[in-house]
């Protein structure tokens, strides 16, 4: 297979602190690479480097001629107020009617095309980058944490796309359930260096596990060596008869060295203090009706959440998740019915606006000390830093230089001390790496507080919700079922939606007569003859424009009025023919 990257011994720094020391890395063809490691270690940092934004100390990158890179980034790369057509043509240079056609893959069509990106929930607005992409053509994509505020659809969708991707992939991803269904290698960056291993995430730490067993193995027997020899040496060293002999045993015990065991990648544990054991109805709802003075978002919303249950919050993006939160935590009013909490609970409230809350003035430690509960100790509160990221240096850091990611650590680990009987967490794992979700996860699965969260993360929800409230449609309500057949049912709609947009059927439609269903398949295949017609001749024409422009180019101080009439005609054909493919896709929308 052909080389599609090579990344030859990097070293990066950040004033005294090492990113990479000498790190390769090489990624051929149709390679589905997961690269994992903790916050900081340097992952988003290779991707900036492969693509040139930012330099390294020594070492290099080659790119060969015919690797074609698509980066899908975090950040947005379009004005909120930018049309999705408008933004796909401009950031790709193609025409509409390419643009409109690989959108429509991702459930993007029709009057959708014109709307202004910023009024798409996340997960859209995400298809719309990745659409973006793909209109480049690539053959090696770069993912940074695309699962990012992806509701369930769309991770599903992303999913299903990447298992059928042609090309090679790289992946950041801080979800484990995500990465096992899509990539087959593993990258793992810790320490400075970049490891890999060319088998799935499971097998590489289990296989990881196994390697750090037999350095402690290792270490023992060279420490029982070290102890016997120097045992002679102490006991024979005075006798001159035995004097040579001594040496010789202080020389093989310099010569025994042990193996360096750096901190294993499953090394965070989270504690979350218990609070008093207390049962009965810590929520209770009656006939609620949530939203904005201009907007209802769900009415008729009455359900009990009983103390200790751990509930997820589930539902697409733009459905009301964040907005049923707001409203129970307080922050929003109710606009009708009833909300009301058992007695004495102390309600700890997480969203990713808290943290912009936060005294910039203070420093991490005082910070911590501050607000957590009186009765957790000092250690304790160091301890659940730690497992945040924040020791030694770190605690002295004051909150007016952390990055957004460190804050919104900063407050869960408050919050996680404070002694909360209900937690109440809208996405708490976006900014965390995939082993401190599944230690949150686990800590807070085995904590007796009430927990309401929302999330996307499937790891995250698999390991903590004994419960689910689904948010559709303007109704919020419980889901009598468990999380994986919640996911089943997810799955299945979205795999019953393009099968049923393949073979040309509309489910909705199932009243209709059937002279009217063969009347329509008739309209739709005609519909489809004369859209590949109408490609093939923008293709064609488009080719003619193309070598009629570099004829130009290469003969600019020549006129020639034949071939300025030929453009002029090309260029109008062209237009025409543009038109009338969007004219025939909206009528094919029109019939779905």
């Amino acid at each position: 297979m052909s080389t599609l990257l090579q990344v030859k011994e990097i070293s990066k720094s950040y004033g005294a602190h090492s990113i990479f020391e000498n790190a390769s890395l090489n990624v051929s063809e149709k390679e589905k690479i997961a690269v994992i490691g903790r916050n900081g270690a340097g992952k988003s940092t290779l991707f900036r480097i492969i693509v040139g934004i930012e330099d390294v100390k020594s070492g290099e990158v080659n790119i060969p001629s015919y690797t074609r890179l698509g980066y899908l980034t975090q950040h947005n790369p379009y004005k909120p107020e930018e049309k999705v057509i408008d933004f796909l043509m401009n950031s790709s240079g193609q025409h509409d009617w390419e643009c409109a056609k690989i959108a429509g893959q991702f459930q993007i069509k029709g009057k959708m095309l014109n709307q202004e990106i910023g009024s798409f929930a996340g997960g859209y607005q995400m298809r719309i980058k990745l659409i973006s992409m793909l209109l480049e053509e690539p053959n090696l994509l770069l993912l940074d944490e695309p699962t990012n505020y992806l509701d369930l659809s769309t991770q599903l969708l992303l999913e299903k796309f990447l298992n059928n991707y042609n090309g090679a992939f790289l992946l950041i991803s801080h979800d484990r359930e995500f990465i096992k269904k899509t990539c087959n290698q593993t990258v793992e960056i810790e320490h400075g260096k970049i490891t890999v291993y060319p088998r799935p995430l499971e097998e590489y730490l289990e296989y990881k596990e196994g390697l750090v067993e037999q350095k402690k193995k290792h270490n023992v027997k060279i420490e029982r060596q070290k102890k016997h020899l120097q045992k002679f040496v102490d006991r024979f060293s005075s006798k001159a008869s035995k004097a040579s002999q001594a040496q010789s045993k202080l020389k093989q015990i310099k010569k025994l060295k042990t193996i360096e065991i750096l901190h294993p990648l499953k090394s965070a544990k989270i504690k979350i203090p218990q609070v008093d054991n207390k049962t009965g109805i810590a929520l209770s709802l009656n006939e609620l009706t949530i939203g904005y003075p201009d907007k209802t978002v769900a009415r008729n919303i009455t359900l009990d959440i009983e103390r200790a249950e751990h509930i997820a919050v589930l539902g697409d993006n733009g459905q009301g998740k964040s907005t049923f939160l707001k409203t129970i935590s307080g922050e929003l009013n109710a606009l009708a019915g009833k909300m009301r909490w058992g007695k004495n609970i102390k309600i700890g409230y997480y969203a990713q606006h808290i943290p912009a809350t936060l005294n910039s003035s203070e420093s991490v430690k005082s910070y911590l000390q501050r607000t957590t509960n009186s009765e957790v100790s000092e250690q304790e509160i160091f301890e659940m830093a730690g497992n945040f990221l924040f020791k030694d240096e770190a605690l002295k850091k004051m909150v007016s230089v952390l990055s957004g990611g460190e804050k919104a650590r900063l407050c869960l680990a408050s919050m996680l001390l404070q002694k909360n009987h209900v937690l109440l967490l809208d996405e708490p794992t976006n900014h965390l790496d995939f082993e401190t979700v599944e230690a949150l996860a686990m800590a807070l699965s085995e904590t007796n507080s009430t927990v309401v969260f929302v999330s996307h993360n499937r790891t995250f929800v698999d390991i903590l919700a004994n419960g689910i409230i689904e948010v559709n449609n303007g109704s919020v309500k419980r889901y009598l079922h468990n999380y994986e057949e919640y996911v089943y049912h997810i799955k299945s709609k979205i795999d019953e939606d393009l099968d049923s947009k393949k073979s040309g059927k509309n489910q909705e439609n199932n009243k209709t007569s059937s002279e009217e269903k063969i009347d329509k398949r008739k309209q739709k295949k005609d519909l489809n003859r004369e859209l590949k017609k109408i490609e093939k001749e923008l293709t064609k024409s488009t080719e003619e424009k193309t070598k009629l422009l570099k004829w130009f180019e290469e003969n600019y101080l020549e006129f020639s009025k034949e071939k300025n009439e030929q453009l002029a005609n090309l260029t109008k054909s062209i237009e025409e023919l543009e038109s009338k493919w969007m004219e025939l896709e909206l009528k094919l929308d029109a019939l779905d």
